[in-house]
């Protein structure tokens, strides 16, 4: 008689460490592309979960929890963290067990979440990450020494080559894992009232000490806001703290100086310094002497970016080639295939016109994000803070924004949610208002088009010339808006620059490859669905109403239709811009994501002229394209003025969402779409009128 064996159970397992120890890069090489983003449940802070299975062939769901360093938290990254760990969290399973990764170059100061970590008893394994870094800066540790201080197997390994990875594996597989044999040490009267407290909260007994613990840090404002305490709690808690002070006993300043003093004493016993803590500068340390310093530091930094903006428009152009080719062969297919009539249109001027008149910018999408991939994984995302703080703190900004509006040149969304890492609230608010000015990877095929339509047979330096100045104006226009809303709306101080500048590293080309992936396929996500919708509406507007023959002939289809009508009816507000009604469809649908634009330019004159196997690329009807009066629209004013229009317009909905949720409200968003819009306009008014009292056209 046989038996059927159910399948395994997955096992719960969440990763956490500070920002910069290698954290994402150790789940990247455990999970690969097995993996799964979006948010949790109630707030923006990404999720992130993938899979793999153990050293045995057992199925396991790893989390990566958002960088922390305490759990004494300052931010809503470190409170998921928190609340995940402590089972909090709603949908999120509390893990079963834990890998806490540290920077083994920077080990004391990892090990105070590791304490931290200690406190929850969940089986746990330290993986002691770049150990080889710590190696060339003459660090040398001894594993088993630590292992048997913290009471929990601890992994030497390089993530990012893959070192450990199975040792790493094995451990989490052994059914002899278990909870920390040791707690961290604290003061007796503290941890008294801790197992006091505990016997009291009304929570699961396996988080009721590491509860009472966080509780008795902190103070009455933020104990009043925890939900999950009944008043009953919240006097108790209190009671506590005023036992402890009667005492001398400052709880979290008290807890912080005993877990540290724990520390040095570990470190002191299991770290050994060759040469002593004299030793020789590290690599990192005589990098940053060119790199963060004030003249070849800029000099650096704008090499970098000038390098990326040129493969932008070089290394891409191939694919791109290939990509636009396919499309074009698309068209053909459809149309030599497919009888005549509304379908084949639909398909043909429609859908592959709308939809591929985008996809065909892919290869810049994801040569930005590999760049960006590489200056973060590499340490040198912090380094470019360091050398921005001067700039931020003079236009009112703290040092820490520069990087979520760094993040706001692949996409605002990411940068704005990355502002949660500035405690100030103004300063983050400011930060939310001007990240949408940075120049994102939507704006690239905008940029593309425009740039092609201005200088068809110019040098990819030249193009990305042009390409830099865009990013340049946003760049100058955000800084210039932060200090007027830090003067007026936003009042307030800015607080010196904290920045921890973590070691320079070779970056994991398979984590880089794969986070470029990752955005790239959101990128081709929304592409096939939020631009293929728009491009089906926008076709059926420029379709109907159907003219007649007479109309058709006389080439009036397309004004006459709904989209038409659009563009006539906002025509008198763009035309001081030079801009004519078919721009102004471009506009209007643009205004659910900056991208459609391209689109929307390729539905609107495949619709007005037939497709064949001559087709004329995009770039070069726009070229051709003339007034009532023979001139021609896309002059060097109008392609100028429309780049700085998609440089400072807002014009993204997913963005707008995004604020609201940030700022739990729909007055900031609406402000910033309102004062947006009206520098776009003002810009590009500019532009042309002002380019034509000087006499250019």
């Amino acid at each position: 008689m046989s038996s059927v064996q159910s399948p395994q159970s997955v096992r719960h397992i969440a990763i956490a460490g500070n920002p910069n120890c290698g954290k994402s890069t150790l789940f990247n090489a455990l999970t690969g592309l097995r993996q799964k983003v979006g948010n949790y449940p109630g707030v923006t802070v990404e999720r992130k979960v993938g899979r793999f299975h153990g050293s045995h062939g057992e199925p396991m769901a790893l989390l990566d929890l958002p960088g922390s360093y305490s759990l004494q938290v300052r931010s809503p990254d470190e409170a998921v963290s928190r609340d995940v760990l402590l089972g909090r969290q709603p949908d999120t399973p509390r893990p079963e067990a834990l890998i806490a990764v540290v920077d083994a170059s920077n080990l004391e100061r990892n090990l105070y979440l590791v304490a931290q970590l200690l406190d929850l008893q969940l089986p746990t394994i330290l993986a002691l990450n770049m150990i080889d870094v710590a190696e060339q800066n003459g660090i040398r540790i001894d594993v088993e020494g630590l292992s048997r201080e913290l009471g929990i197997p601890v992994i030497p390994m390089i993530a990012s080559k893959g070192v450990g990875l199975v040792e790493l594996k094995q451990a989490l597989s052994r059914a002899t894992l278990s909870a920390p044999a040791i707690r961290p040490p604290m003061p007796e009267a503290m941890e008294n009232e801790a197992l006091e407290l505990a016997r009291k909260l009304n929570v699961p007994e396996e988080v009721a000490f590491p509860e009472a613990v966080l509780l008795l840090t902190l103070g009455n404002e933020a104990l009043a806001t925890l939900a999950e305490n009944d008043p009953g709690t919240i006097t108790e808690t209190v009671a506590a703290q005023g036992r402890l002070r009667e005492q001398g006993v400052e709880p979290l300043s008290t807890l912080i100086e005993a877990r540290y003093a724990w520390i040095g004493d570990l470190c002191a016993r299991v770290v050994k310094r060759l040469g002593g803590e004299n030793a020789a500068l590290s690599v990192s340390d005589r990098l940053d002497r060119y790199l963060t310093h004030r003249y070849w530091g800029w000099a650096a930094f704008i090499g970098a970016m000038a390098l990326m903006f040129v493969c932008i428009f070089y290394v891409a152009q191939g694919p791109m080639d290939w990509i636009d080719a396919g499309i074009a062969a698309s068209q053909d297919w459809v149309q030599n295939t497919l009888p005549e009539g509304e379908v084949r249109d639909l398909l043909s001027d429609g859908a592959i016109a709308g939809v591929g008149g985008v996809v065909m910018f892919l290869p810049q999408i994801l040569i930005l994000f590999f760049f960006l991939g590489l200056l973060e994984d590499s340490g040198y995302m912090a380094r470019a803070a360091f050398l921005m703080d001067r700039v931020m703190s003079s236009v009112g900004l703290h040092g820490k924004s520069f990087i979520p509006l760094l993040s706001s040149v692949a996409c605002a969304i990411p940068g704005i949610m990355a502002t949660r890492t500035i405690e100030n609230e103004k300063d983050r608010l400011a930060t939310i208002l001007v990240a949408p000015l940075m120049s994102c990877s939507a704006r690239i095929p905008v940029y593309s088009l425009m740039i092609a339509v201005l200088l068809p047979a110019s040098s990819a330096w030249a193009k990305a010339a042009i390409a830099i100045s865009m990013y340049a104006l946003g760049t100058f226009t955000a800084f210039g808006m932060a200090w007027l809303f830090k003067k007026t709306l936003l009042k307030g101080e800015t607080p010196m620059l904290l920045l921890e500048l973590p070691p320079y590293r070779l970056p994991s080309m398979r984590s880089v490859i794969t986070r470029m992936l990752e955005r790239g396929g959101i990128f081709v996500r929304r592409a096939g669905t939020v631009i293929l919708a728009l491009s089906i509406l926008l076709w059926a507007l420029a379709s109907y109403p159907k003219p007649s023959q007479a109309d058709a002939d006389e080439g009036l289809a397309l004004a006459n239709s709904y989209a038409g009508r659009l563009g006539h009816l906002i025509e008198p507000t763009i035309a001081p811009l030079g801009y004519d009604w078919k721009i102004g469809i471009g506009l209007i649908a643009s205004f659910a994501a900056r991208e459609a634009f391209v689109g929307t330019m390729g539905i609107v004159y495949n619709v007005e002229g037939e497709v064949d196997e001559d087709a004329t690329p995009l770039q070069e009807t726009m070229r051709k394209e003339v007034h009532a009066d023979g001139t021609p629209v896309y002059t060097p004013l109008v392609c100028i003025g429309l780049m700085v229009f998609y440089v400072l317009a807002m014009q993204c909905i997913s963005t707008v969402a995004i604020v609201r949720r940030e700022t739990n409200s729909w007055r900031w968003p609406l402000f910033q779409i309102a004062y947006m819009t009206a520098l776009a306009w003002a810009g590009a008014f500019i532009v042309y009128q002002g380019g034509r009292l000087l006499g250019f056209q």
